[in-house]
């Protein structure tokens, strides 16, 4: 494969920049741009980058040999300033090299290609990359790390055990051996039941990849736009004391210690003849519905109130807030008291918030996150499963049963990549960053 480079930091001014090589070759064109002509691999140097006379800058080079480097080739990585002409300039010496600008995914796909890594744990990669929270990051590094490879490679060797003996016993059936009995069913039933308990504890991404919702409800002028920019840090919503300035549902991206979640903004309830503004309470009494965690907003301690909105809720966890305590008395059944003008009282908020989900709103034990991909490769392994269990016990020909089981096997390989084509490759690592 050619030489191919990449910058795997963000374009942008930094303090260092990291440009990443990988090819059969690259190593030779390394005296052309740092002085001496030996580089021991695995260890980190300073070097002066020039080129053509020219120095660039002073900059770290950590060179890897094949097969022990992330692409199983030749490479090597220089950290330098991150500066944007820095940048361009290294860009415009590798070109020179005669080095290509690798795609996205382009390192990870060539770890695959020499077997560093399984397909699985290739896709997994872009889904550390990805991760907004700590479980996606857990979930992450056990099939990176190859929790879910060693899984489905076990279970394939457990297929071809029981393979091995149906088809011994289709070609050697006329020689009165018996490869197999009856305990074929019991062990293949247990196999099933086994299986179905690990799809179990899969997750997809795609499921996986939602937020945790919040929704804020409120009568109108309890400061429900005022928490929402207080959660958020930065003044998202637009705040004033008119009454029925939010009129449309307004959403954003909360982060807490390692936590994702999207946070609505909602129309304050109200009686009123303005069509536009009715139209957001309904929208507004609508989102409840999708709404995981919902937050009460008030500014007073009106039990009558506190209980329409806590009903309206329904089964949602509700959490009520009493806004505005440096101007009113902590005083009613809330869960929570605090001043969105001063800050008072939201550590405690998201701490509470944080509790309520950890704690069940969203808890899943999930073992392993898998793509949409895997998800429907191993429901069609079971099927294949429950068909050959029911062919066995319908005492159909034994070749339908060895195919089913070989049919199950394949889709196990396509899992890890035993089995892949070009268009499938492309697919997934076209979705990588690029330098990565």
């Amino acid at each position: 494969m050619s030489v191919v480079f990449a910058l795997a930091t963000p374009p942008a001014k930094s303090a260092i920049c990291v440009f990443r090589v990988s090819g059969d070759g690259c190593h030779s064109a390394l005296s052309k741009v740092f002085s001496g002509d030996v580089f021991p691999p695995n260890r980190f140097s300073v070097e002066t980058l020039r080129y053509k006379n020219k120095i660039i800058d002073r900059v770290g080079l950590v060179v890897f040999g094949a097969p022990k480097s992330y692409t199983g080739e030749d490479s090597f990585e220089i950290y330098a300033h991150g500066s944007l002409a820095v940048m361009s300039n290294i860009v415009d010496v590798f070109k020179e090299l005669g080095f290509e600008e690798a795609p996205g995914g382009e390192f990870t796909k060539r770890a695959f290609l020499n077997d560093k890594i399984t397909l699985v744990e290739a896709e997994a990669v872009s889904d550390l990359v990805d991760s907004t929270d700590d479980r996606g990051v857990v979930l992450s590094n056990k099939t990176l790390f190859g929790e879910l490879s060693s899984k489905v490679v076990s279970f394939g060797e457990e297929i071809d055990s029981l393979r091995v003996g149906v088809e011994a016993e289709i070609d050697f059936s006329d020689e009165d051996n018996d490869y197999f009995d009856s305990s074929l069913m019991l062990e293949l039933s247990s196999l099933i039941e086994r299986f179905g308990l690990f799809v179990g504890a899969c997750i997809s991404k795609r499921v996986g990849d939602e937020k945790n919702n919040i929704v804020l409800v409120g009568p109108v002028n309890s400061g429900k736009s005022s928490v929402f920019n207080r959660l958020l840090g930065f003044e998202r919503a637009i705040v004033s004391s008119l009454p029925g300035t939010t009129r449309d549902m307004i959403g954003s991206e909360l982060f807490y210690k390692s936590n994702s979640f999207s946070i609505f903004d909602t129309a304050g309830v109200r009686e009123t003849s303005d069509v536009v503004e009715k139209q957001g309470i309904d929208i507004s009494m609508s989102e409840v519905k999708n709404a995981d965690l919902v937050l009460g907003v008030f500014e007073k301690n009106i039990p009558d109130e506190i209980d329409y909105f806590k009903n309206m809720c329904d089964e949602k966890s509700f959490v009520s807030v009493l806004n505005k305590s440096d101007l009113n008395k902590k005083e009613g059944v809330f869960d929570c008291f605090v001043s969105a003008k001063t800050g008072e009282g939201f550590s405690e908020l998201k701490s509470i918030i944080e509790n309520r989900f950890n704690s069940g709103v969203k808890d899943d034990g999930y073992d392993f996150l898998i793509k949409e991909r895997h998800e429907n490769l191993f429901y069609s392994v079971l099927e294949d499963l429950e068909k050959a269990k029911a062919n066995l016990s319908k005492k159909e020909s034994l070749e339908l049963v060895a195919e089913d089981l070989k049919n199950a096997r394949s889709f196990l390989d396509e899992v890890v990549g035993k089995k892949f084509s070009d268009s499938l490759l492309g697919d997934i690592f076209s979705s990588f960053c690029i330098g990565k």
